[in-house]
């Protein structure tokens, strides 16, 4: 169960990303070209927010059945740069990641302006996407470490 955990995490994680890489230039062009929030980027945005809860939701499930998870919590852990990497760093930037997106889909939403509806969403997307980003296990995607 822990393999087809593991590749689906890995899998979807692709999927998210250029989800959200895609929505982020969408609703960046748009806010900057003065466009309407359409119910194309209602749904751009929505597709993307449950993508990153469902990635979100299997990731948690991961972590719980990973020998890298939650099961290797130790002083001996938080010292190595990968352990803690899986460990600790991963799954809590990537909560704060679903939460940033999930609060820009919220706030905008109940936005009547269409260009503030925009900002909001580039703004918090963008943060999200930052978090992401920032701890991805690139060793792993790249081939030249642990995988999950």
């Amino acid at each position: 169960m822990y393999y087809l955990v593991k590749n689906l995490h890995s899998l979807l994680a692709y999927v998210v990303l250029a989800a959200l890489i895609i929505a982020v230039l969408y609703v960046l062009n748009a806010w900057l070209k003065n466009k309407k929030f359409t119910q194309g980027t209602k749904k751009i945005i929505l597709s993307v927010l449950m993508a990153a809860h469902l990635q979100f939701l299997i990731g948690l499930i991961a972590y719980f059945i990973s020998p890298l998870g939650f099961a290797n919590a130790s002083k001996e852990t938080m010292g190595n740069s990968v352990g803690r990497l899986y460990m600790l760093e991963h799954p809590l930037m990537m909560l704060l990641a679903v939460i940033f997106i999930t609060i820009g889909y919220s706030k905008a939403k109940r936005q009547a302006d269409d260009k503030k509806k925009l900002k909001t969403v580039a703004i918090f997307y963008t943060i999200g996407l930052i978090f992401i980003l920032s701890r991805l296990p690139w060793q792993a995607w790249l081939g030249t470490g642990a995988a999950h």
